[in-house]
């Protein structure tokens, strides 16, 4: 089996697949700016310019949100093996086997997290034949369509870039500037394992849980792991992105990656998510529903939107999904053992 060697192709930070300096990089080098910032957003911009020709096509807002997973994907892959094989002339197979144990399980984390979130996306965008009702309103507004790059696409290709890094940073920039003992090491990975796992359980039985309520009830789903928060959707997703700096510090890691997991937070908590949602419901729902609209204001007081209040140690789901966590982490150290893998 041919085996990349790494040093054979790294002769200044130009030429050097990965995109790093041969040169130890602080923080705040120039390197990681040009070798993986500026790289990224060029690929998230012009696959947003992409995205709103599309929508302004079809009058579909919501083909944005079908790019927010699959562009994260693209990237990561691009970063890890895409790049690689494009500058050093190598097949799949041998960029494949040149990644860590860890690197495979960061890229398969990020792989499952935005294939099931796109899947998710596009396949209720399609049963319900129209553009999402968070959008049908804001179309109205004079002048929609000649500011809305500027104001929604491109906002988020920034985002994207940001939550990226923890996926790309380690892929482009070589070296990292923090080593950890093989013990801490081993430890954070057990952690990063759990927390994607309990994290994009949360997320698949959110779904579940609220397409198995709308079929059997009108109101508001509160029930299952919907009895922990207001969005347990969204914190999933936060445990999942939270998880992949994680990887990163189990192996060689840049500090930079812990922006990805906080640009993600904030804009669930405060941009998209978990704030555009619940305001599209409220007006919604007291135009068209009193009664949901009654539900969600009583929800809101006794339930938070997105951490679980102290409470909720007392709630079979919040063990369930720490269960899952413990589970997950266990069944990947006993996946590495058996395959020898490091």
């Amino acid at each position: 089996m041919q085996v990349l060697d790494i040093s054979s192709v790294v002769e200044d930070g130009v030429n050097n697949p990965f995109g790093g300096s041969p040169f130890p990089l602080t923080p705040g080098d120039v390197g990681i700016l040009r070798s993986t910032i500026l790289p990224s957003f060029g690929l998230h911009s012009g696959l947003s310019i992409a995205a709103y020709v599309a929508s302004r096509a079809t009058g579909r807002v919501e083909l944005k949100d079908w790019l927010w997973p699959s562009a994260q994907v693209i990237n990561a892959w691009w970063s890890a093996v895409g790049r690689v094989m494009y500058y050093s002339d190598i097949t799949f197979n041998v960029a494949w086997n040149s990644l860590s144990w860890t690197e495979k399980m960061l890229l398969g984390g990020v792989t499952a997290w935005g294939l099931r979130l796109f899947y998710r996306i596009a396949s209720r965008s399609i049963a319900r034949g129209k553009d999402d009702p968070r959008y049908e309103g804001v179309k109205k507004q004079p002048g929609f369509w000649n500011k809305t790059f500027f104001t929604q696409f491109l906002p988020e290709a920034a985002f994207q870039t940001i939550i990226t890094l923890p996926f790309t940073v380690p892929f482009r920039l070589l070296p990292a500037t923090v080593s950890l003992r093989p013990e801490s090491a081993g430890l954070l990975r057990a952690l990063a394992v759990g927390l994607f796992s309990a994290g994009f359980t949360m997320e698949v039985l959110a779904d579940v849980q609220l397409e198995s309520h709308r079929q059997e009830r009108a109101d508001l789903c509160r029930e299952g792991v919907w009895s922990i928060v207001r969005h347990p959707n969204y914190l999933g997703d936060t445990l999942v992105h939270l998880s992949f700096p994680l990887f990163c510090a189990s192996g060689p890691f840049h500090p930079a990656t812990l922006l990805g997991p906080l640009a993600n937070y904030i804009f669930l908590r405060y941009v998209g998510g978990d704030k555009e949602n619940e305001t599209s419901q409220e007006k919604r729902y007291r135009a068209e529903d009193p009664h949901k609209f009654e539900q969600l204001q009583e929800w809101r007081r006794t339930k938070n939107s997105f951490w679980p209040g102290l409470s909720e140690l007392k709630n079979p789901w919040t063990w369930i999904i720490v269960g899952t966590g413990v589970v997950g982490a266990l069944v990947e150290e006993t996946a590495r053992v058996c395959f020898n893998a490091f």
